[in-house]
């Protein structure tokens, strides 16, 4: 395969790679932690994103229990806290102002529409992992609905397929199908930017990669305009409930680690 084709990916990972490499060294050796998520939230945004963003966790607080205590082994816990505050910071200055801009511009029913589209468009992500964890029906119901929401939805701008037909989504990642196979998630990682992981999420993020349409676009400027794009519709449906954590939360540090590794556990059972 030409190399063109991958190069907005090699990029983006490399990029990932070196920043997570260089803050290593903020890191200190603790034990592993057992706590539990101090508070939840009850409100949430009105979108099918499912688990491909770590803005999309924040629909789902609500469905953990306050008193679930969750272990996670973190040994980069000081490197964790400060990627937490960079990414922080980074939301407030940069981020939120661009999101709210662009809330004011673009009216919601058509963020709504534009986030529904570029849900239809992960398709093949769903559908490969849906197969590889033999789960053959969602994988079935999965093209159903790409083939429903690309016609009759108008390339995903609508969800005749739920709407009409009673037809849910079923979201699956790499990083489940490596969940529903025994493979353990790791350390708790805080990416630069991308937010929560665990090892086997960010090592299943790479296979996804490559299954996404996106990937295949030679021209590196649109592929990273239509990143930019997704990335921003996608927070601007969320920017409150981000906004209500940052308040709400004791330690935020604390909340989006246990909430992430949460919501990862619940949707590997699922």
């Amino acid at each position: 395969m030409e190399y063109n084709r991958f190069k907005f990916f090699i990029m983006r990972s490399c990029v990932c790679i070196i920043l997570f490499i260089s803050s290593v060294s903020f890191a200190y050796a603790e034990a592993p932690i057992d706590s539990a998520s101090d508070d939840v939230f009850n409100e949430s945004a009105e979108s099918e994103f499912g688990e491909f963003d770590q803005f999309a966790q924040f629909d789902e607080f609500d469905e953990f229990d306050v008193n679930e205590v969750v272990e996670v082994y973190d040994p980069l816990s000081g490197y964790n806290r400060f990627m937490t505050r960079v990414n922080d910071h980074v939301y407030v200055w940069v981020f939120k102002p661009v999101a709210k801009g662009y809330r004011y511009v673009v009216r919601e029913p058509v963020r709504l529409a534009i986030d529904r589209m570029f849900t239809n468009g992960l398709y093949p992500v769903r559908f490969v992992n849906n197969l590889l964890q033999l789960k053959v029906k969602r994988a079935g119901i999965e093209t159903a609905r790409f083939c429903v929401n690309s016609t009759l939805g108008i390339a995903g701008l609508f969800d005749p397929a739920k709407g009409c037909m009673g037809l849910d989504a079923y979201p699956e990642d790499f990083g489940q199908t490596l969940g529903y196979y025994g493979v353990g998630r790791g350390f708790h990682i805080v990416l630069p930017i991308m937010g929560p992981s665990n090892v086997r999420d960010f090592f299943g993020f790479f296979p996804d990669t490559l299954l996404r349409p996106m990937t295949y676009v030679s021209d590196i400027r649109a592929t990273i305009a239509v990143t930019v794009v997704d990335h921003f519709n996608t927070l601007s449906l969320y920017v409150n409930e981000y906004d209500a954590l940052r308040v709400e939360a004791i330690d935020l540090y604390i909340f989006q680690r246990d909430a992430y590794e949460m919501r990862r556990q619940k949707a590997i059972e699922e």
